[in-house]
């Protein structure tokens, strides 16, 4: 009785101690279709909260969007499969880019989130929405490059006009920055309805 007793707690305790190696050999690495979407929500995160600026979130994106391509020509060279060597190196990628939206968002570089002028309203309003694209799939990579390149350049002209002129912006400069924000705006909309998703 004691034998079998000792057995059965041998045989639990063996088992017990090979479940983890075993499902981890057996447990895949992380899909690489769910590890873009969660880093897509990373960064609408850091759009949404402020801590990525349309410039950083531009860079990041076009580093989701080159990867993306070469995913596809991967799976295009593989008769739409991924190789266990292809997955290997997108893993790799998309740990480097992991590690870029860490750093990015963790820089002390911020977009205001609370503005005071009508200028950074909408500019906030533009981020927040982009930001909701990203997240819903309405929004490529590509697309949230272009559109944040778009407002980067926005940011950095509404900067060197209000050094020029003592921390505000002339009514003309208000209505030049107006209608690239309307342009901007109008093609937010057009990219988030398009037939394209992440």
């Amino acid at each position: 009785m004691q034998s079998v007793l000792k057995k059965a707690f041998f045989t639990a305790a063996l088992a017990t101690l090979a479940a983890p190696a075993f499902s981890q050999s057996t447990t895949p690495a992380p899909v690489v279709e769910q590890r873009k979407e969660n880093q897509q929500d990373r960064i609408a995160n850091g759009v949404q909260s402020g801590r990525l600026t349309a410039g950083e979130t531009a860079n990041l994106e076009k580093k989701e969007s080159a990867l993306n391509k070469e995913e596809n020509r991967m799976e295009k060279r593989d008769d739409g499969n991924l190789t266990t060597a292809d997955k290997t190196r997108l893993t790799r990628q998309q740990n480097r880019l992991s590690r870029n939206i860490y750093r990015d968002k963790h820089n002390g570089r911020v977009q205001n989130t609370n503005p005071k002028t009508e200028v950074g309203k909408r500019a906030e309003n533009q981020q927040d929405r982009i930001a909701q694209g990203i997240k819903s799939g309405q929004l490529t990579p590509s697309e949230t490059a272009h559109l944040e390149g778009r407002e980067a350049a926005i940011n950095k002209e509404v900067k060197s006009d209000r050094a020029a002129n003592g921390g505000t912006l002339t009514p003309a400069e208000r209505r030049q920055v107006n209608r690239q924000q309307n342009r901007t705006s109008n093609a937010i909309y057009r990219k988030k309805h398009n037939a394209r998703t992440q």
